[in-house]
Order: structure tokens, then sequence, then C-alpha cells
């Protein structure tokens, strides 16, 4: 029998080393453009003000201080999220669009995928047109030329984001518009949680800090137990051949992660929050910047809109990963059955209740992620640092352990591709 154990030295054979160095010069690749900057921008004073608007401040970190460089890949990714949030809700819209997502497999997501491409384009044409608006009281010599140039640069820039994530993703380390917010986070943090501490030594509030610091571990560890955290239902499977106690010849569980969307809700969240702002710097209607004052972070509606989006996205990516019809079919296939529950229609009806509560317990979990760190600040009376949110925190603990639970994967389907079975004819010789 082979041994599945796996070792440190197992990484370093197969194809996973080339893997790692191809992910490290992609993420690498991708923070080229946060330092080539937009030219005949005032930065000082750009800068200053960016400090003070709390949800520039949340894209900032999402962009790895992109936005605070004035860099031409300023935008990074997040047009490419704000046409996936548009796609997911016109499937539920149009059917042909649900079927051509649900039933034509993997040549249905494609071209799902290629259509989301050509809007994050239209969405990256518009978020630069709103930022070289914004960016106007700002810059030294504002005309028609330099509006034209900086908006093609930050559209390409977002572009060429974009693709850097979909080539990431091919390496299934991980989900590449998971890793590159990742990396921002990681790229801001040294810095943020350095202006905290300074912070608190030039007030005298150590127990801020400490409080501060020992909710952040806190804060990762909840993180890990509810990310591993699964709901299991028994399944029974039919037989041809009976067990020797007359009972069925195997059992297994089908498992429910409870917060099986992962960092996705937040994600969207926040760029649909975003959105407003970006079109009031467009359009420049004042019901549009009112609606994104209170929409910032620290706004009225700010809170209240945050978790209802969140509970609203984790339902629907729950049930966009797992269909109760399509899980219902695939056990009546296998022969597997739920225990007092008929096969079928019913079997889907069970599901889909197990699915809704479960998403209700994971959207109360990332609400409580959400609102958390606010909490925390007012204790404390301290800022706390950018990766201390709990959407940072979520992001930071999913993508690295979704990474690592696909590298193990990936280890263990390489030592089991290594097994020389013995050739029987050789024997008869």
């Amino acid at each position: 029998m082979h041994d599945s154990s796996i070792d440190f030295g197992d990484f370093f054979k197969g194809p996973l080393p080339g893997k790692f160095l191809k992910l490290l010069g992609y993420l690498a690749l991708s923070r080229l453009g946060i330092y080539v900057p937009l030219g005949g921008v005032n930065r000082e004073a750009f800068a200053g003000n960016l400090d003070q608007n709390s949800m520039l401040s949340t894209l900032d970190s999402f962009s790895g201080g992109g936005i605070g460089r004035l860099g031409i890949c300023s935008l990074g990714i997040v047009p490419f999220i704000n046409a996936q949030i548009v796609f997911q809700l016109l499937a539920q819209l149009y059917p042909k669009l649900q079927d051509l997502q649900k039933r034509e497999g993997e040549a249905g997501r494609k071209k799902i995928l290629q259509y989301t491409r050509y809007a994050s384009v239209g969405f990256a044409i518009v978020q630069a047109i709103g930022q070289v608006l914004y960016l106007r009281p700002y810059v030294e010599d504002f005309d028609v030329q330099w509006a034209i140039t900086s908006v093609t640069l930050l559209t390409l820039g977002s572009v060429f984001t974009t693709y850097i994530g979909e080539r990431i993703s091919d390496l299934k380390l991980g989900n590449g518009t998971s890793l590159l917010i990742f990396t921002s986070i990681i790229s801001y943090l040294p810095a943020s949680f350095g202006r905290t501490v300074a912070e608190a030594y030039q007030d005298g509030n150590y127990v801020g800090l400490g409080t501060i610091i020992l909710s952040f571990f806190l804060l990762v560890f909840g993180i890990v137990y509810v990310q591993e955290a699964e709901r299991k239902i028994p399944l029974n499977y039919a037989s041809r051949y009976a067990s020797r106690s007359g009972g069925p010849q195997r059992s297994a569980y089908l498992p429910f992660k409870v917060n099986s969307s992962g960092v996705m809700p937040i994600i969207f969240s926040t760029s649909s929050l975003a959105l407003p702002g970006t079109l009031a710097r467009f359009t420049g209607i004042a019901a549009l910047k009112k609606a994104a004052v209170a929409l910032n972070p620290g706004g009225s509606f700010y809170l209240p809109t945050n978790i209802l989006l969140i509970a609203f996205f984790n339902y629907y990516y729950t049930f966009l990963q797992l269909d109760p019809d399509d899980v219902s079919e695939q056990l009546k296939r296998q022969g597997a059955s739920i225990p007092l529950v008929r096969p079928g229609k019913s079997t889907s009806a069970y599901i889909k209740t197990v699915l809704s509560r479960i998403s209700v317990l994971g959207s109360a979990f990332l609400a409580i992620l959400a609102a958390g760190p606010a909490v925390v600040e007012q204790i404390t009376h301290l800022t706390a640092f950018r990766g201390f949110a709990g959407t940072s925190v979520l992001i930071l603990v999913g993508c690295a352990t979704d990474t690592a639970r696909k590298v193990q994967a990936e280890i263990i389907s390489q030592k089991y591709r290594n097994i020389e079975f013995y050739d029987i004819n050789k024997f008869d010789k």
C-alpha cells in the first residue's frame, strides 16, 4: 500500500517548484504597474486627501497602494470584479444566460468568462474616466490630451492586471483574483501596521495597541475555525453486493462548508459600495454624491448596507456553486440517498434547506468580520492598520488555506502518479 503522507521534500518533486516560480513572477509583474505613475499630478496633495476618504483608503489597500501612488495599474482587478457581479445578477434575470452557465458545462463557462472580459473593459473605461475627473483639482495642466492618455493607460493597466489574474488561476494554485488582492494587502500591511504602532507610542496607548494585536490573532483563529467547519450529511449507497450484516454496503458523507463562498461576498460588497462614488465622479449628480457619502465607511448607511449586500452575495454565491437539483441528480445516478429522505425532489428540497441555513450562518460570520474592526477601533481609540479589517484578514487566511490545500492535493496526486505498478506479464516469461 502506498504511503500518502507528505514530507517537506515532496514539494520539490514534480511541477510544483516551477508553478510557484511562475506564480511569484506573475505577482511581481502585477506590482510593477503600481510604481509607474501618471504624470502631471500633485501627489502630495492627493495623498493628504486620500487619508480623509475612507472608501478610497479601502480600495487603495485592495490595489496595494496603487491609488495613493497614482499608478497606471491603480484600478487593479476591481473592474473585472464589477463585471462578474453584473453577469451573476443577469444570470438570475435571463434563463438563457443561466442555462449557458450551468447546463453547457466548461464550454458555457468559457463563454461567460469571455463576455465578462469584454464587460470589464467597459467598466475599466468608466472607472478610469471617473478617476481622471476626480484627479482634476490635483493636475497642474489638465487638458483633453492628458485626460485621454490617462484614461487609456488606466484601462490598459486594468486589462493587464486581469490577464495576469487569469494566468494565475490557470496554475491551479488558487483563485487569481483573490491572490492578486492577497499580494496587495501583504505589500501594504507593514507600513500600515507601523503607523498604528507609531500612533500608539505617541499617545502612550500601549493597552490599546495590545488589544488590537490580540484581537487580530483571535480573528485569524476564528476565521480558520469557521473556514474549516463543515455540515456533514450522511449518505447511504445502494450496492448489488450486500454486506455481512445485511445493511448498506458502504456509507459516506456529503460535506457542506459553513462559509463555502469564501471571500467573494465581501469583495463583491466592497466593489458595489464603491460604485456610487465612481458614478458620482463621472456624472456629477448630486444624489449620487450624497449616496456615496452615506455608503462610505463611517457613513450612516455603510454598515447596514454592507451587511445586507454580504448576506445577498453569500446566499447567491452558495447556490451558484452548489445547485441542489444537480446534487440530487448526481446522488441518484450514483445510487446514493440521504437517510429518511426520498430521492429526487425531496432530496433537492432537503439540500436547499440545509444550504439556506448554512448561508445564514456564513452571512452572520461575514457580517461580524465587517463590523468587528470598527468596534475595536472605538474601544482602543486607535486607528487599526488596514490589514486588520475583516475583509483583509479573511482574504489573507482564505487564500493561504486554499493555496495550502491545493498544494497538498497536488503533492498527493504527484505521489500516486509516481507509483510503479508491477507488470504481471514479465513474471510469465
